[in-house]
């Protein structure tokens, strides 16, 4: 591996580690994400625990960090964005966001830091995820199934956009990975006590 494509890998890794929940809770509302709510280092538990806006900024944040990973893999990569260090630095971004060595490897589930660098390597994969997810959302008023089910779809939706195969392998990577962080909502889920948007809880998507 060529240094600069190494220099790509380390700084998307530490882009996506980077807990922007955590510090947007530590210093707008005083809190540690990890002791409220759901415990889960993510967009959807600061909304619920600190408001849409903050859950705004911090959902915006998190699929900034992607996409910046993604495009300085590309940049950095001798190959150029045909090169591997797109997917190299935006697979590893979202390994750093859901294990966070800042704080103790315990981070968030990947949706939105991985919407960010799918947006920047299979944009069209990314509207049809999107897509899937506010349909889902729409009908169950549910986060984690909307996430669940725009994460199964991203590979497809790569695969049919016509998307490399690498970038399908990498979505497929991602999407089970997703799909693996949701685990306690899926038994929630198959509970029927998965929480719903305007109904109050102590757990989240």
């Amino acid at each position: 591996m060529s240094a600069p494509l190494a220099l790509a890998c380390a700084l998307g890794f530490l882009l996506g580690a980077i807990p922007f929940s955590w510090i947007l809770a530590r210093l707008l509302g005083g809190l540690d994400i990890r002791s409220v709510g759901s415990g889960n280092v993510g967009a959807t538990n600061v909304a619920r625990s600190l408001g849409f806006w903050v859950g705004g900024a911090a959902l915006l944040l998190d699929v900034s960090k992607g996409a910046a990973a993604a495009w300085l893999g590309q940049a950095l990569d001798p190959a150029g964005p045909s090169g591997g260090g797109g997917l190299l630095a935006g697979g590893l971004a979202v390994l750093g966001h859901n294990f966070t060595p800042f704080l103790g490897f315990r981070g968030g589930k990947g949706v939105a830091t991985g919407a960010g660098v799918f947006a920047v390597l299979a944009p069209k994969a990314v509207l049809a995820s999107v897509a899937v997810f506010a349909i889902a959302l729409g009908w169950s008023r549910t986060v984690s199934l909307g996430s669940i089910l725009a994460a199964a779809a991203l590979p497809v939706a790569a695969w049919l956009t016509g998307a490399g195969g690498n970038v399908v392998a990498l979505a497929l990577l991602v999407a089970i990975l997703v799909i693996a962080r949701h685990a306690a909502n899926l038994r929630r889920l198959a509970r029927g006590e998965e929480p719903r948007i305007g109904r109050a809880s102590k757990v989240d998507a």
